[in-house]
């Protein structure tokens, strides 16, 4: 048979009675594809988001004189998480993914709680929501505390999606288990 040419039609010498022994690509790996598409994208979308959380760490908290070391440690590894995360989407290495899912999701939950502790969040929700007037009042609840909580809530939710994601490649990309 002759090399396919888009132009000339059907290649000569088939009738076109072959194509049941064409070769087929399994529906996994396609997903596998559609995954790491999804996942390149999700890891540009979390690279932002982290730098917005580099934002919130330079805001001043309860001590505006020291810097916030616990979130920029956290924002650093998770910097660091999602390059190496990158690198097993990229190269097909579930260790990497695995990896990226347990350690992200430890640094993820530093940077919530460094973050909420910086800025007095507890306390302000806390005051907010059990004081004694019935009218809203937000006196004691500041435009940077309900962005803080705002961004927090988003964060949490985007990182549950990521990894979400992260477990479908993975499991997509283990071979199928064969019934003996």
């Amino acid at each position: 048979m002759q090399h396919r040419n888009s132009s000339l039609g059907r290649p000569s010498g088939t009738d076109g009675s072959d194509y049941s022994y064409r070769m087929v690509v399994d529906s996994r790996y396609q997903l596998v594809a559609k995954g790491k598409k999804r996942l390149s994208l999700l890891f540009i979308i979390e690279a932002l988001v982290l730098l917005i959380g580099v934002v919130f760490a330079f805001l001043p908290g309860r001590e505006q004189h020291i810097p916030n070391t616990a979130v920029f440690s956290s924002v650093i590894v998770s910097v660091v998480l999602v390059i190496i995360a990158d690198i097993g989407r990229r190269r097909s290495r579930s260790g990497l993914l695995r990896f990226y899912a347990i350690a992200s999701s430890i640094a993820t939950l530093q940077l919530i709680v460094s973050l909420a502790m910086w800025h007095s969040l507890p306390k302000a929700i806390w005051d907010f929501g059990f004081s004694e007037t019935r009218r809203f009042d937000a006196t004691g609840f500041t435009g940077l505390q309900a962005g803080l909580l705002l961004y927090l809530l988003t964060f949490s939710l985007f990182k549950i999606w990521t990894i979400k994601a992260v477990l479908s490649l993975i499991f997509n990309m283990s071979p199928p288990k064969k019934s003996s």
